[in-house]
């Protein structure tokens, strides 16, 4: 029996000391996810937290079904779901942001590909206008889209996190893609913000994953 295991089963039994090992092993993981879905360092700080309470209370449906880290995932996933559906309304947040923690700010930047200080700005630009179009996405795609290219699902994986088809699932992705592409245009010709290059929904894409990579290592 792996320690995971290990500690699980004790969890179940109300072993708060092991519980709180379980929390100290997965919170990092649970924190990248609720950053990406809430968009900002104090919401996801609250969402991580009401998902470990939710999760002890939870324990005794856990049935090695699938991995402790997807489980915990797809409570943090519906919390927030659920949270945005009764709050009716998206906070529009940049990722620009310094992350605030405990040994003071740590900055989201994403290496440049050169030393090219005009590149630069630009890369840093695009970061903040793929931010704020993540956090406009209906909360259905956003979810869908962070499950997919930031934490790496399959299209399965997330049809049985969330109780949905795998075609609502693949629909769902597809639209959060268009919709994040379109944002970003709109947004970038609103504020006049040159776009670098021909980046497409991809690019948008690939700064949201780099930005999910520093956070987790924050």
């Amino acid at each position: 029996m792996d320690a995971v295991k290990q500690l699980i089963i004790r969890s179940q039994g109300r072993d708060l000391a092991a519980f709180e090992q379980l929390v100290q092993m997965y919170q990092q993981r649970v924190y990248a996810l609720s950053y990406q879905l809430a968009g900002n360092h104090a919401d996801a700080q609250d969402l991580a937290q009401e998902v470990f309470i939710r999760a002890f209370r939870s324990l005794e449906s856990f049935r090695y079904e699938a991995d402790f880290g997807t489980w915990l995932h797809r409570i943090t996933v519906n919390l927030w779901l659920n949270m945005k559906r009764r709050q009716g309304n998206v906070t529009v947040i940049s990722l620009d942001e310094p992350v605030h923690t405990d040994d003071g700010e740590v900055s989201r930047e994403v290496a440049a590909g050169s030393g090219d200080p005009v590149e630069a700005l630009e890369e840093k630009e695009f970061r903040g206008l793929v931010g704020r179009a993540l956090q406009e996405l209906p909360a259905e795609q956003r979810a869908v889209l962070v499950l997919r290219e930031v934490e790496g699902y399959s299209y399965d994986e997330i049809a049985r996190m969330l109780g949905l088809s795998l075609g609502t699932v693949k629909s769902r992705l597809n639209r959060a893609r268009d919709g994040l592409k379109k944002a970003v245009t709109t947004l970038a010709a609103g504020t006049g913000v040159t776009l670098p290059g021909a980046r497409g929904s991809s690019g948008a894409v690939k700064v949201v994953k780099s930005t999910a990579g520093l956070v987790r290592n924050r």
